[in-house]
């Protein structure tokens, strides 16, 4: 018999109907302390005043840099697929911002 390599492969996730139709946030708000990330999700709409928070997750920093790589891995498939995604009013930004590469004696 086959071993599973991948053991997310392994086992089903319930999802309960209630949570299955997700909610609207348009804001994430992310703080940390050394042991934990903690991710806000809101919603920020005209005339609504101040930001609702609809849904706090919390996890290790570990779960956080795993989220951070998937997000990266789908955000890049996606482009592949539908085209870059561009955020209106904000400049480019580059992986490394140390300067122009330039090296001077």
């Amino acid at each position: 018999m086959e071993e599973n390599k991948n053991p997310q492969q392994g086992f089903q996730i319930e999802l309960k109907p209630e949570i299955g139709v997700g909610v609207y946030a348009n804001l994430a708000l992310i703080t940390h302390s050394t042991s934990d990330f903690i991710l806000d999700f809101a919603c920020l709409l005209p005339g609504m005043g101040q930001p609702q928070v609809r849904s706090r997750v919390v996890m290790a920093p570990e779960h956080a840099k795993r989220l951070l790589q998937a997000l990266q891995e789908n955000v890049y498939k996606y482009e592949q697929n539908f085209g870059k995604i561009v955020i209106p009013n904000q400049p480019e930004r580059t992986a490394t911002p140390f300067g122009t590469g330039k090296i001077e004696a």
